[in-house]
């Protein structure tokens, strides 16, 4: 495994601003959070971090302050919005990730297409920044992997934009499809559609994975019922080392299908959760040439993913297979190339720095990307002597 693991505990639901709240009292920096989301183009909005007690556990209480009116916004409307954003690729991945689930649990409850659905109060500022704020927070914690255990609903009614809606809200058992939930004897609506998008998006259900941990965290939710705790719980670790993982490979061959498609659903598939996508041509009966299209993936990711693939490619069916993944331990430190700040990958003998900053930089600078590479590794190489892959 690479990078950080984080297990996320929702024994009493989960939503967007106890996520994010969890993930700061976790150790995600605030102040690199707010610089990060005022590449937003959105107005009216500040972030409250208070340290409240629930029920004896101190935890964060998150909230978006929103000041004027605001648009509606359709899902769509949304997914542009953070494309324009100055965001890491991987945080605007793994957004319009989220996006792109609300959106299609929504479409599907209220039989609608998914990018012309309105999102009322998840279309809401507080919705947007609780998602990209997320995404945002997980790449400042280097989480590569995110686990969460078995998520409590509530039951009764709730109110909604469009009224009276069951509890759990309809959009978001369409988003928990598989997963692992439990009940609870409350009417509070604990799980929101927002909180099961990021966890149906995001993570893989489990439990507590073999880490090493490092930081805990507690978000806070808005109610504060007398018989239990309003909190979400978030463990961020490293992996234990082993450096072994079970993880599955989807591969269908694809032989009617022209290049920029193929390269069209690679995209999607990474963008999907793939944890790796790649194309090998091969000939087929008869001598016709044709494709594979393999992914690696989170045995958790097997139906989103096949779903994906199959619609991508066109094709009628996928198979796949059970492998072992091992993989070294990384970390990821910052250099700076003539004022630009460049990320390296570092194992135990490699140091690598990272494409898309260098693509930026190299860009910025007016210089070739190999050579901005070249010296960004060169440069945490002379600043980590002692530590020299």
């Amino acid at each position: 495994m690479t990078g950080q693991v984080a297990w996320v505990n929702p024994f009493n639901g989960v939503a967007g601003d106890m996520m994010l709240g969890a993930l700061i009292d976790a150790g995600a920096p605030l102040e690199r959070l707010e610089i990060g989301l005022g590449g937003l183009e959105l107005a009216g909005w500040s972030l409250r971090v208070d340290r409240v007690v629930r029920q004896g556990i101190a935890a964060t209480d998150l909230r978006v302050e929103v000041t004027g009116d605001q648009p509606e916004r359709r899902a769509s409307d949304i997914i542009d919005l953070i494309r324009a954003a100055p965001l890491p690729e991987r945080v605007a991945a793994r957004a319009r990730r989220v996006i792109d689930a609300l959106a299609r649990a929504e479409g599907a409850v209220h039989d609608q297409d998914p990018a012309s659905v309105h999102f009322h109060e998840v279309g809401g500022v507080d919705a947007i920044i609780d998602v990209v704020g997320t995404c945002l927070a997980l790449e400042l914690l280097e989480v590569d992997r995110v686990v969460v255990g078995p998520i409590a609903l509530g039951h009764g009614t709730v109110r909604a934009a469009h009224g009276m809606l069951p509890n759990p809200a309809p959009a978001t058992i369409e988003l928990l499809a598989g997963w692992p939930v439990v009940g609870l004897d409350t009417t509070m609506e604990l799980t929101t559609p927002t909180g099961a998008a990021l966890v149906a998006a995001l993570a893989e259900p489990g439990g507590i994975p073999p880490m090493q941990p490092r930081a805990s965290g507690f978000g806070a939710g808005d109610a504060e019922p007398s018989d239990f705790p309003n909190v979400l719980h978030v463990m961020v670790g490293s992996p234990d080392g082993s450096g072994s993982e079970r993880l599955v490979v989807l591969e269908t061959n694809v032989d009617d299908a022209t290049g920029e498609t193929l390269a069209h659903a690679v995209e999607r598939l990474l963008e999907s959760g793939a944890l790796d996508a790649w194309i090998t041509p091969i000939l087929m009966k008869k001598g016709r040439p044709a494709h594979i299209v393999s992914v690696l993936a989170a045995p958790a990711r097997v139906p989103s993913l096949g779903a994906v693939l199959l619609r991508e490619t066109g094709s009628i069916g996928f198979r796949h297979h059970v492998v072992d993944r091992s993989s070294q331990p990384r970390r990821t430190e910052s250099v700076t190339v003539h004022g630009q700040s460049i990320r390296v990958k570092i194992t135990s003998h490699t140091a690598k720095a990272e494409h898309d900053d260098v693509v930026r930089a190299a860009a910025a600078l007016g210089r070739p990307a190999r050579e901005v590479a070249a010296e960004a590794e060169s440069a945490w190489r002379a600043s980590s002597a002692d530590d020299l892959p």
